[in-house]
This record gives C-alpha cells, structure tokens and sequence, in this order.
C-alpha cells in the first residue's frame, strides 16, 4: 500500500505539469480538509491551478471554524479525520452552510458511502484518485444551482407550479417537500433526484439519465451513487420499496415516479 507522502508525492506531479496563469481571477472557492498536511495542500494547490480560492484544514474543528470563515462553494473532506471526524464534520457543517461536500475515503465499503451521503454529502471518491477525477466531479458539482432562491427574490419571473403526487407536495422554486402536513427535510442532492423524476410523471428514468441530470454529464464514477440516494429519499418519504407510492424501481432499468 502507498503511503500518504508517495500518494501526495504523485498528486504533485499531476499538479506541476498543469500550466495555469498566475494573474487568474478565482471564481469558487473550495475547502480541503485531510489530517495529512501535505496531501491535502498538494489538492488545493491543484484547485488553485484550476482557478479556485483553496484553503486547508487538517481537522474537523479547524474545517468547521474555516468554512464559517471563508463560506465555501465546495468542500473536499476526508472521512478519516482524527477526533471529530468527517461524517460529524459534514453533520455539522450542513446546519450552517450549503455548500457541496465530496467525501474522500480510503475504505471503499458500502458503510462508508451510505453514511456519508446520509448526513448530507453530494458525492465520494475513493483514495488513491486522479486530480483530474476529482476536478471534474467538483466542475459537474458547481453546475447544480446551489442555493435555495427566495421568495419573491424577483416578481417578474414566473413560479413554477408545485408538484403534487397524493399527499406528496413539491415545490421546486423553494425546494420545499411535504407528505400531508409535515415538512420533509432532503438534502440538496435527494432534492434534485426527486425533482428529475417528477419532471417526467410515468417515465422511466435509466440510472445513467438521472447522473446526468443530477450530477452532471462530465460525472464519473459508480453508478450505485443513484440508488443510495434514492434509497435515502424513500425513507423520508416514508415510501416501501416492496410497495412504492411515490418513487418506483424498474428492475434492470432505473426508476419511475409513482402517482402517490
């Protein structure tokens, strides 16, 4: 097994061989927080070179206070952080912030992934990675809208008209979920996984369809990504996958929206 300085070593290669402009204006900013110092600057270094405002953390305290701070578009954090680790640190950071999380591991269990994306990460990526995988899924990432639009923000843009299968009520302009009278709280990602199958009531979307409204069609990765999530949203909906009401499984196809 590579240790991290060879691995942060590689990363450095990858990064020095980009040519980038040294007068370039940011235009996101991204966190990177890893307890190995030198990985985690090589990372942001790359970001930098790919015209990010980067900062570091290499713990989850440090990442919580820095992202207060500097109010990221994108957070890159390591699950494995000493003390307070990176499920807490995501659990925490969604009570303030929204930015987007992609979670490094170096475990590629299910365990790791499921619990990751249930306290409100967007995506994972296995160590070791290409900075150009990573790059990637961060560019897919900051193409979703990222904050929630306000009411009334502009009168002169038409609402769009809520969405409602049964009990289940969307509203997309204030991404906003109901079952009856109680309010469901989704993360960003199962949101919009809910929003592209209810744009197409009775169609069938393959999981390939769904990554690339989603996630992007520059995403790469696995796609079991869709069914945790969508796993995810059936719980809060309170929806049995043996008898859905609201969000359907094709075997062998992908998902379909149910009339509730």
């Amino acid at each position: 097994m590579r240790t991290a300085t060879a691995y942060a070593a590689q990363l450095r290669h990858y990064r020095d061989m980009q040519d980038v402009s040294p007068e370039a204006v940011a235009d996101h900013r991204a966190l990177v927080v890893d307890d190995e110092a030198a990985l985690a600057e090589v990372v942001a270094s790359y970001l930098r070179r790919e015209n990010f405002e980067a900062h570091v953390a290499v713990d989850g305290p440090g990442a919580l206070a820095l992202a207060r701070e500097v109010d990221p578009d994108v957070v890159v954090l390591d699950i494995g952080l000493p003390g307070v680790d990176g499920i807490e640190v995501c659990r925490q950071l969604r009570i303030f912030s929204d930015a987007y999380v992609i979670m490094l591991t170096a475990r590629d269990t299910e365990v790791d992934t499921v619990v990751g994306l249930a306290v409100g990460a967007d995506d994972y990526i296995t160590k070791p990675f290409s900075p150009r995988e990573l790059v990637a899924r961060v560019r897919a990432m900051l193409r979703r809208p990222r904050r929630v639009p306000s009411r009334g923000a502009d009168p002169a843009v038409e609402s769009t008209p809520a969405r409602v299968f049964g009990a289940l009520r969307i509203d997309i302009d204030s991404r906003e979920v109901h079952v009856g009278e109680l309010p469901i709280m989704l993360t960003r990602t199962e949101f919009d996984v809910l929003a592209a199958l209810s744009a197409h009531p009775g169609r069938v979307l393959s999981r390939r369809q769904l990554l690339e409204t989603v996630w992007g069609d520059s995403w790469v990765g696995n796609d079991n990504i869709v069914d945790v999530h969508v796993g995810h949203l059936r719980r809060k909906l309170g929806d049995s996958p043996s008898q859905p009401r609201y969000v359907s499984t094709v075997r062998g196809v992908g998902y379909r929206m149910g009339s509730g």
